[in-house]
């Protein structure tokens, strides 16, 4: 492994049957411990050095995902070698390669130069564009998660600050970028609380949105929307409500149209989200029935994508770990 990123344990794979079988021994809820536990001081943490975020395959094989703690873009090679392939990352989230093979990239933007943006990387040259920094003269907050339809539009979800700028929108909002390169707002507060993940399924008639508020009587929830033809949404209706656990984080979708969202905690974390909602995959079909759920025993768990040549491994994010499984049924890119 490459020592300078060694901070962070990849390629971990779970013994997990597909949608419908049945399940190695999952592992434990917490790491075993080989000496028994004693009286002592309490422990406390200092600092996390890593937190993994928004994976993204590219077209070689390639696992692409964020260190958002660590401010770098890294890369899993198809032969296990790790590598950073951009720091600093100005606080890159969510990733996905578009139709294109071009890499989006929500960049929330770091202390320094707090220019949070949409950049589209050319995979071939290197050159960084961006795509997307601003809406209706105010600048955008933090571009949080991304996808794509068939037209080749992009849809991202954008929350703010603790402490906007003057010139920041502040506002909670899903935007759209058309291939023109026009943007427009198809939702924005208070019709939607704090949008996460978001995802369109692959007969591009639903779009689907996570709602992730941590504070109580907020949305913790999957929103469900009728995509019109040109890329608004209409017809909200509650797919399923996580509430009061804690909510999905990122999402991606199978070529059946069934959803796998990264959700829930092992631990609290001092916010008002309890344990209800348990550490994992939950894969839900079209019609909101939870078809299985894949547990996952590092927090936070974050984000989850397809990938491999025949698009039947589907990659996890949690904590410093990026896990992997095989499933039986064929994914998206999206």
């Amino acid at each position: 492994m490459n020592q300078a990123v060694g901070l962070i344990i990849l390629a971990s794979t779970l013994c997990l049957a597909a949608l419908g079988g049945s399940a190695c021994a999952p592992p434990p809820e917490s790491p075993p411990q080989s000496t028994p536990a004693v009286a002592g001081p309490a422990l406390e943490i200092a600092a996390t050095i890593a937190f993994g975020e928004g994976p993204t395959v590219y077209k070689d094989g390639s696992v692409f995902f964020t260190d958002t703690y660590g401010e770098r873009i890294m890369k899993l090679s198809p032969d296990g070698e790790v590598s950073v392939f951009r720091h600093p990352s100005n606080s890159a989230n969510g990733l996905i390669f578009d139709a294109q093979w071009r890499l989006i990239a929500c960049e929330g933007s770091d202390a320094k130069t707090h220019k949070p943006r949409l950049t589209r990387t050319n995979m071939e040259t290197g050159e960084v564009e961006v795509i997307a920094d601003s809406f209706g003269g105010k600048r955008l907050n933090q571009p949080n998660d991304v996808t794509f339809d068939s037209q080749g539009r992009l849809y991202f979800s954008d929350r703010p600050r603790k402490n906007p700028a003057p010139d920041q929108s502040n506002i909670d909002a899903v935007y759209r970028i058309d291939t023109d390169g026009s943007i427009h707002q198809i939702l924005k507060a208070p019709d939607i609380d704090k949008p996460n993940g978001l995802v369109i399924s692959p007969d591009e008639k639903t779009f689907y949105l996570i709602e992730a508020h941590p504070d109580e009587g907020h949305a913790r929830m999957i929103r469900a929307y009728d995509l019109q033809p040109d890329g608004s949404v209409t017809n909200m209706r509650v797919f399923h409500d996580f509430y009061p656990g804690r909510s999905g984080d990122g999402m991606t979708i199978d070529s059946q149209g069934n959803l796998y969202v990264a959700a829930g905690l092992n631990r609290l974390r001092g916010t008002s989200e309890t344990l209800d909602t348990k550490c994992g995959i939950h894969v839900f079909s079209p019609d909101g029935a939870l078809k299985q759920f894949i547990p996952i025993y590092e927090d936070t768990l974050t984000n989850v994508a397809f990938g491999g040549p025949d698009l039947k491994t589907l990659y996890a994010v949690a904590g410093k770990t990026l896990f992997k499984f095989r499933t039986e049924i064929e994914g998206t890119r999206r």
